[in-house]
């Protein structure tokens, strides 16, 4: 199938370039809207906080959903953490309709009643975020196994955090997902913290890939932070499950330079831990290499007022919306039928 003319390495660049700087700015946006949202970390609850409860931020990370949702397509499908944001984005989820979700309006992708950790847009795949670690893995299972008997001609991407790899559900859908040979690609978002506990602290082994390939699904290491690296690593994966290979997986090694919620200051980890992932910032490295392939910061300049301009819009319609009717809190509920013993 003819997609049209391919695009020169500079091009590319800036697509993924923009698609961090508009995750960069939305979570960043949604960070100062929560600020005193959740009462946790020693912190109070905050009355005024216009974005309430759990916000889990992947600033840091943005390469690694930029760079694996680049070698998506409209019709595949897509499961993530409760760190949803930057995959739902760049998977082409709607900044307006994601923002009045967080601030919890009629007119969220989830009709406000998900929330952050809830995130999804079935318009664009987006099956959902989801609050309980390694709980997206058996979802996306699950959506492979159903294209699979649609013989729908997608792929499910389905992310995930180097803790969930301890969790029984990540045995389960690889080994499912290997038997079937379903057309699945894991994404191993590799942040090296659970939570508050540093990773290597809690996981034997060389990791993900090293199980994944045990079990029999072929994997792939990559810096989480060269976004190119990872578009590149992704693609080819990709093509592999869309032959007909089954499974495969990514382990994107990146890090989370924030808290594990929005107000959590994370006193537990080693400032000079964090300020080395500062130095290594993966736009900052993106911009970099643009710079080198000839841009200039003036185009820079420009897709970061463009992002922050959609970001901007996106809160200021967020915070003029309504909220849902309170008659809302009955709809969407799974019907049992008649609610009686028998």
């Amino acid at each position: 199938m003819n997609h049209g003319p391919v695009p020169s390495r500079r091009e590319r660049l800036e697509a993924l370039l923009l698609t961090m700087l508009r995750i960069r700015a939305f979570e960043d946006a949604a960070e100062r809207a929560s600020q005193g949202g959740v009462a946790a970390f020693g912190q109070t609850l905050g009355s005024r906080a216009a974005v309430r409860g759990p916000l889990h931020l992947s600033t840091g990370q943005e390469a690694v959903a930029a760079g694996v949702c680049a070698a998506l397509r409209r019709d595949d499908l897509l499961t993530s953490t409760h760190r949803g944001h930057g995959h739902t984005i760049a998977k082409g989820g709607d900044l307006g309709r994601m923002m009045a979700e967080l601030h919890g309006r009629a007119a969220g992708c989830n009709g406000g009643k998900g929330g952050s950790m809830h995130i999804a847009d079935f318009s664009v795949g987006m099956l959902g975020a989801n609050g309980v670690v390694a709980a997206g893995l058996p979802i996306a299972v699950g959506a492979a196994q159903a294209l699979r008997l649609q013989r729908r001609r997608g792929i499910v991407a389905c992310f995930f955090g180097d803790g969930a790899v301890n969790r029984g559900p990540f045995l389960e859908s690889l080994n499912w997902a290997a038997v079937h040979r379903l057309p699945l690609l894991f994404v191993c978002e590799d942040n090296r913290w659970s939570a508050t506990t540093a990773t290597g602290a809690m996981t034997a082994g060389p990791g993900a890939a090293a199980r994944s390939e045990a079990i029999g699904v072929p994997a792939r290491k990559v810096d989480g932070n060269d976004v190119e690296a990872v578009a590149d690593a992704a693609a080819a994966l990709a093509d592999e499950v869309r032959a007909g290979a089954g499974p495969r997986l990514l382990h994107a090694r990146t890090y989370r330079v924030k808290g594990h919620v929005s107000v959590d200051p994370a006193p537990y980890r080693d400032p000079a831990e964090v300020r080395a992932a500062l130095a290594d910032d993966p736009i900052e490295r993106a911009v970099a290499t643009w710079l080198a392939l000839g841009g200039r910061a003036a185009q820079v300049d420009a897709l970061r007022t463009a992002a922050q301009a959609e970001v901007d819009a996106a809160v200021a319609a967020a915070e003029a919306a309504p909220p849902p009717e309170p008659d809302a809190a009955f709809a969407d509920v799974q019907d049992l039928g008649a609610g009686r013993w028998t």
